[in-house]
């Protein structure tokens, strides 16, 4: 990619900026709740007790840093369409290569595992229906709605959203009724009270493992939460909207996982909460609603057919931004009359169909889900650090830039490095349990195929 973005382009071949500050807002939400908050939640509560609350608060803590530096790298140039824009301008064109393939590869294969699982949450209310068919219904629909406009993919994700933060702001409400009123559960005879953090051996009864061991899932449940920075050369008013975004990333890390999982422990000890299950349906269960498994179900598959939505949303552009640097095939840096680029939501659903044939190899669903979305959370820690390195190279290169940037990063360079750091210590963790350590030794492949990749890239340029 060249030093320089051109501000030359036609304006048919550029992305419009359609997307209004209330559908930034929401995808920037809905980027931070993932699917691994309403159901894999019960088992980080299993493996750390109370202690993952202080997992997901740190967490939250890095990846807001990893945000704002985003942010000031795209607010410094908005011709940067996404990350690998100021990765290939900062770093080299391998940089750019190498970032956009890997988040595309990311998303590719977290919506195989949204597909899967939407095919699993289907099967609760039709168990008879043979998988393949909700999955193909579900990439077809998507589809549709994003190749209308990209004001259609900003709707639907804002409508996918206001579903999940109403499911949580609930389950919210209903605990603090059952703390107040004292709610004894007839299975446990436990009584629902904020002591019961504490009561059943402390706020780390499992040790510093126990709480090490909370962060190699729970790092899943915050993947995507950089989606805003796709979305960058779509948004209205861009140097309002994104801080607005991203600034509000710790209010919603505290209210929809600390608030969330503080109410859950509250009324159920954790020593009660069963790791297979929903602690989200049993809590609703407990409060005597019996639909709440049908409605958590429906909840937790809108929350995998947003996850998809964004997947597909952000594979395309990114084709589209590596088109445009010759580092994908030149039909995928085509738009369509719409002004969206078709071409790539095209081909990115075709490769979604992967999910199809992931079912028939690995006929259990939790089994393939486990397998694809591991692999895919590494990989995303590939592309936080990424941002993070392009941050450090912007602060060196373009130090006039960062003096006239109204919104730097807090900490700057020093917290760069401690987010690294931290992504580091987190490839080390993945190494103590034998599935994520499985998929550690798989990831390198990628890479080598990218290697390849980018020496024929440069052998035709």
């Amino acid at each position: 990619m060249s030093s320089q973005i051109s501000n030359s382009v036609p304006d048919n071949t550029k992305l419009k900026r359609t997307l209004s500050s209330r559908h930034i807002q929401l995808i920037a939400i809905s980027g931070a709740i993932g699917t691994g908050l309403f159901m894999g939640s019960g088992k980080t509560i299993s493996l750390a007790g109370p202690s993952i609350i202080f997992v997901y608060m740190i967490i939250g803590f890095v990846l807001f840093f990893v945000m704002r530096a985003m942010g000031e790298l795209l607010l410094s140039n908005l011709n940067y369409k996404s990350f690998s824009d100021f990765a290939a301008d900062l770093l080299g064109p391998w940089a750019g290569f190498f970032t956009g393939w890997t988040y595309w590869f990311c998303w590719v294969i977290t919506g195989i595992a949204d597909v899967v699982a939407i095919a699993g949450y289907t099967q609760y209310w039709l168990p008879t229906l043979a998988a393949w068919i909700p999955m193909l219904i579900c990439i077809l629909v998507l589809l549709l709605l994003n190749l209308l406009t990209v004001r259609m993919f900003g709707e639907t994700e804002f409508w996918f959203s206001m579903i999940k933060i109403i499911a949580i702001v609930a389950l919210i409400i209903t605990g603090i009724v059952m703390v107040a009123i004292a709610f004894t559960s007839p299975e446990t005879g436990t009584t629902a009270s904020l002591t019961n953090l504490w009561e059943y051996g402390g706020m780390f009864p499992k040790g510093l493992m126990g709480f090490f061991a909370g962060f190699q899932i729970a790092i899943f449940a915050f993947v995507g939460i950089e989606l805003v920075g796709t979305t960058a050369a779509e948004t209205k008013n861009p140097e309002v909207n994104l801080p607005r975004a991203i600034n509000s990333i710790p209010i919603r890390i505290i209210f929809f996982y600390v608030f969330a999982l503080i109410t859950i422990m509250s009324v159920t000890p954790w020593t009660y909460i069963i790791p297979s299950k929903s602690p989200f349906v049993e809590l609703f269960t407990l409060a005597g609603l019996p639909a709440a498994a049908s409605i958590i179900n429906f909840v937790v598959l809108t929350s995998a057919a947003s996850s998809a939505n964004s997947g597909i949303y952000s594979t395309s552009r990114m084709l589209f931004g590596l088109a445009k640097e010759s580092d994908a095939p030149e039909p995928f840096g085509k738009l369509s009359r719409r002004s969206v680029p078709a071409n790539g939501l095209l081909f990115s659903c075709i490769c979604l169909l992967g999910g199809v044939v992931l079912i028939y190899c690995i006929p259990d669903i939790i089994t393939a889900f486990t397998i694809v979305t591991t692999i895919s959370a590494i990989l995303f820690m590939f592309v936080w650090s990424m941002i993070l390195i392009s941050y450090l190279a912007y602060r060196k290169k373009k130090a006039e830039l960062h003096a006239k940037s109204a919104f730097k990063m807090p900490g700057g360079q020093f917290m760069c490095i401690a987010c690294l750091a931290f992504f580091a210590f987190m490839i080390v963790l993945l190494t103590f349990e034998a599935d994520t350590r499985q998929a550690l030794i798989a990831t390198p492949i990628w890479f080598v195929i990218l290697t390849i990749g980018y020496f024929f890239r440069c052998k035709n340029n």
